[in-house]
Formats: C-alpha cells, structure tokens, sequence
C-alpha cells in the first residue's frame, strides 16, 4: 500500500506517453499525487523516475481487473480522489468503410468507449465523496467526420456522446463533467500507431505546419478546467492550433 497522503488523488489513463504523460506531470506539479496507468510498464517508471508525488499502475483499460485494481490503488493512496482524466484512446488505420479492418475498428472502439465507461464506472463513487471532475480527453474528430477516418470519428462521436450523456445523469451530484476536444496535436506516437509505424506517413501530418499543438498544451488546459471554482463546469474545450481552423483547412508553408 502507498504511504497515505494530504494531497488530493488524479487518475490519468493513457499515461505512458504523449498527452498522458505531460498531463501526469503536470497535475504532480499542481499539487496532486496523481496515480498514472498505461499498459506499457517501462515508460511509467520512467516517468516515476522523473516526478515526484506519481503512482503508476501498468493497466489495460479493456480488462475489468485490471481497471478494479487501478480503482484500488487510488483510494488506497489515502488522499481524495478528486480528479478522473480519461486519456487512453487512439487511431489505428485509415481503411475507407467499404474496406475497413473491423479488428481496428474493434479495438478504438473499446479503448476510447468502453474503457472510459469503465474506469469512470469503478471510480464514480469515490469522485462523488470526493466532489470530483471527470476530464474526457475525445478530439475534433467526435464532431467532424472525414474520408479514412471513419472507426476513429465513430469511436470519438459515441466517447463525446458518452461525455454528454454522463453530464445528464449526474445533474444533481457534485460531480462535474469536462469534454476537451484537440485538434492536430504532434506527439511521438499518435499519427506513428495509426500509420503502423510508418515514420514518413506519420511526419506528412504535420509537414509545413509551423506550430501544431503539443502535448503541454493538452496537459496545460487539463489543468485550467479542474482548478476552476467547483460549481463552473467546462462543460467542452475545442482546441486547434492557430495553423488549423478546421479539420480540412490546415495553413502549411513549402
């Protein structure tokens, strides 16, 4: 069991890398012992190694034990479980409907649907003592729909209406609901799984653009939604970089 603590609890999925990472870190910085799960065990002891006040917890969000065990080490932290960010997710393909890999529509499906439910289900009730905020990290891509994109906008459309729905029901409870939507946001590794590696597919993304967002910028907005007063809720945050005013309108320079 982890020494007991005076300081408030955030769960981060997805932390290993990218946005989940810098927004593990970030949260540490601001006062939280921040419990940081991802399935890849190395990279969250390299974040441990790095910051202070981070439990890590390695964790498929697809397996119910291992989401119960994740909803165990928090409270067992000792402090309020007070924030939820729901980062875990991703593209896998760009296949059009008529020739889609329902393997890869399977799996973006249960990442960033079913394992948000999840782990928002195995610790709703410690949020609600704890007068809690759940951050869903989905992306424009829950709103706009494009060619190649359609398992990953579908996964996004039903996580943003997961999100919306959750709002509803917990009208009433002090429990607020926060939806952040990124735009063209270059980390290490997004664009690279979905293009299966492909290094110079995954670069193309990003050719020209002189400033997409980054992941701080993610971690930096995450930040501001959860320490606004608790009865202001955010209630959806759409960010894009300057360079991109909308899904199909990216300004590039040769």
């Amino acid at each position: 069991m982890t020494s007991p603590t005076s300081r408030p609890v955030a769960v981060v999925t997805g932390a290993s890398s990218g946005i989940g990472a810098a927004t593990a870190r970030r949260l540490a910085a601001d006062g939280f012992h921040v419990v940081a799960a991802a399935r890849r065990a190395d990279r969250l002891a390299a974040l441990a190694s790095t910051t202070p006040h981070v439990t890590v917890v390695t964790c498929d969000i697809t397996r119910d034990d291992d989401v119960a065990r994740l909803a165990t080490v928090a409270r067992d932290i000792g402090g309020p479980v007070t924030v939820l960010v729901n980062n875990a997710g991703g593209a896998h393909g760009l296949d059009p409907v008529e020739s889609a890999n329902l393997a890869d529509w399977q799996l973006m499906y249960d990442v960033n649907v079913l394992g948000t439910v999840r782990v928002t289900q195995a610790l709703l009730d410690d949020l609600v003592a704890g007068r809690g905020t759940i951050v869903v990290i989905s992306s424009t891509a829950g709103f706009t729909v494009y060619e190649g994109g359609g398992g990953y906008t579908a996964a996004k459309h039903a996580q943003t209406a997961v999100a919306g729905t959750l709002r509803l029901e917990l009208n009433g409870r002090p429990v607020r609901v926060v939806e952040i939507d990124p735009g063209m946001v270059r980390t290490d590794e997004f664009s690279l799984v979905r293009f299966r590696g492909d290094a110079e597919k995954a670069a193309a993304v990003y050719a020209g653009v002189a400033e997409p967002l980054v992941a701080d910028d993610i971690a930096d907005i995450v930040s501001w939604t959860v320490s606004r007063p608790h009865h202001v809720n955010i209630d959806r945050l759409v960010v894009r970089p300057l360079a991109q005013a909308a899904q199909h309108k990216v300004h590039r320079t040769p």
